[in-house]
């Protein structure tokens, strides 16, 4: 088959890490090739390099068998090379149309035909297969969508070759299903596909081949339908995995969190938390399973102490925690791990050993009044960095320059070692790699046989059913069921999150605590 794509020997040295190493890799016409590895692994910095983002010290590239020097984004585009990042690239108050065409906008004389842009939008969605409407406003639809937007811009501007960056880290199961069609439709037109992942559960039903990276250096190419996931996980880690979560019965004590008729609204004045209550006892896992945008964030931000609720209760301990600052909320036992690392998780310019301390960093030991103790604190972060397996080459390292597993294992490390009375997990797993989500769980399993009470907001639904001891099904805003993790299919929930009901014998499922 015609080769499209060719890198030779790339070689790429940061200050302190070699991130490719003498790396070999080539995409056909026609196929889907994943990029396989852990973070920090040198998968998003190859593509970087492919798309012109960075320069590679050594190596050559040749798109469709010409050598070429990939100098920046624009020369990416013009040999038909485009990339969606992990974190999207869109003006969020301009519309979908605005954003596909921005750059290289149609005019009429002077001025922008935007008749033209839409039309041509919902031209080349409708080829694809995307159902999405040029005029909605980014800041108003899904990520999923946002996607979307993203995949088709990269199409407008004439890609052959698409390279997409953890494609499904923010996706529903749905829409995940949705990404597949869409990738076999881009096949179908000769287009390419390169996907940088670590689900392996994803790499099975989307790739035709896979090339697995491990610390900047290639441990394998093999064919997707000669592979297992087992052999997989064991080139990209480099020992075997344990892809299933090992845990006890679970020993259930007194109430640590309980809610009571909860309202909120989101950022639009709109209800997004609708009259929920809930209890979270010692010693247990509750899982909160929904679609992205049911009400989980708004719930988690009023929970921390991010957002202001319109009325209900929220007791922690029985002590009242209702709309309370975030430092009293966690002086009164709340670790949260954030879903939005970079919003809310870190601060990116600050060094490990600062980010290391958020949010404890004024009380003893780490200061003595207004003055930091360093030594104390640089010791501490040295043995969570041990710990938590944290890849870097020293504590000084600014947060921003670690890879995105990485940072979250950095804040896992810091709510965990708060010694917390309940640990709030969103998405604690996203963007993380086998070897990582394997370390992570394993942390919220030890801390929830501590005795600790776990909350865990997740879009995986694998995640949910693996961790949890009691999942809710959040749908519209409201807590639609309880149930317990022995009577939970994924079947049952998937009907529950889309705002159905279950019937048991002839019986609704009854919301239980």
């Amino acid at each position: 088959m015609e080769r499209v794509i060719e890198m030779k020997g790339i070689t790429k040295v940061f200050p302190g890490t070699i991130a490719n190493d003498n790396v070999d890799f080539e995409l056909l016409k026609g196929e889907t090739h994943v990029l396989l590895g852990e973070n920090g692994a040198g998968k998003t910095t190859l593509m970087n390099i492919l798309y012109g983002l960075y320069q590679p010290d050594k190596g050559t590239i040749a798109v469709n068998g010409n050598n070429v020097k990939i100098m920046s984004p624009n020369d990416a585009i013009k040999l038909g090379i485009g990339m969606v990042h992990q974190h999207f690239m869109l003006v969020h108050n301009f519309t979908v149309a605005e954003n596909i065409v921005l750059g290289t906008e149609p005019k009429k004389g002077i001025k922008l035909d935007m008749k033209k842009a839409i039309n041509e939008v919902k031209e080349l969605s409708s080829k694809y297969g995307f159902s999405i409407d040029p005029n909605s406003v980014i800041e108003d639809i899904s990520v999923g969508q946002q996607q979307k937007v993203e995949i088709l811009k990269a199409l407008f501007r004439g890609a052959e070759t698409l390279i997409l960056d953890e494609p499904t880290a923010v996706l529903t199961p749905q829409e995940i299903d949705e990404l597949g069609v869409i990738i076999n439709n881009l096949k179908a037109e000769g287009k390419s596909v390169i996907l940088i992942t670590h689900k392996l559960k994803e790499v099975m039903s989307m790739s035709d081949r896979v090339t697995i990276v491990r610390r900047g250096k290639v441990t394998g190419i093999v064919k997707t339908s000669e592979t297992s996931i087992e052999q997989l996980a064991e080139l990209m880690v480099g020992r075997k995995v344990n892809l299933t979560v090992d845990k006890k019965e679970a020993k259930i004590g007194k109430v640590v969190l309980k809610i009571e008729n909860l309202v909120a609204k989101d950022h639009r004045g709109l209800p997004a938390v609708n009259d929920v209550s809930l209890t979270v006892r010692e010693g247990e896992i509750l899982g909160i399973a929904g679609v992205d945008g049911n009400g989980q964030s708004e719930l988690v931000e009023v929970l921390t102490g991010l957002r202001k609720a319109e009325s209900g209760e929220i007791k922690l301990r029985d002590k009242d925690i209702f709309n309370k600052t975030t430092r009293e909320i966690i002086n009164q036992g709340m670790g949260h791990i954030p879903e939005d690392r970079h919003k809310r998780g870190l601060i990116l310019k600050y060094s490990i050993y600062e980010n290391a301390v958020l949010g404890s960093h004024h009380k003893k030991p780490f200061s003595k009044g207004i003055i930091m103790n360093y030594k104390y604190i640089r010791n501490y972060c040295s043995k969570l960095i041990k710990e938590f397996d944290v890849r870097t080459p020293n504590d000084e390292v600014v947060a921003s320059a670690l890879s995105g597993g990485n940072q979250q294992k950095l804040i896992a490390a810091r709510e965990i070692s708060k010694d917390p009375e309940i640990i709030i997990a969103s998405q604690p797993t996203r963007g993380l790699d086998v070897g990582a989500i394997e370390y992570i769980h394993g942390r919220l399993v030890q801390e929830r046989d501590k005795g600790r009470a776990v909350m865990l907001v997740s879009l995986e639904l694998d995640e949910i059913m693996a961790l949890s001891d009691r999942i809710a099904v959040m749908y519209d805003g409201k807590i639609v069921a309880i149930l317990d993790r022995k009577d939970a299919t994924e079947h049952k929930l998937g009907i529950l999150m889309a705002g159905g009901s279950l019937e048991n014998d002839g019986k609704e499922v009854k919301e239980h605590e």
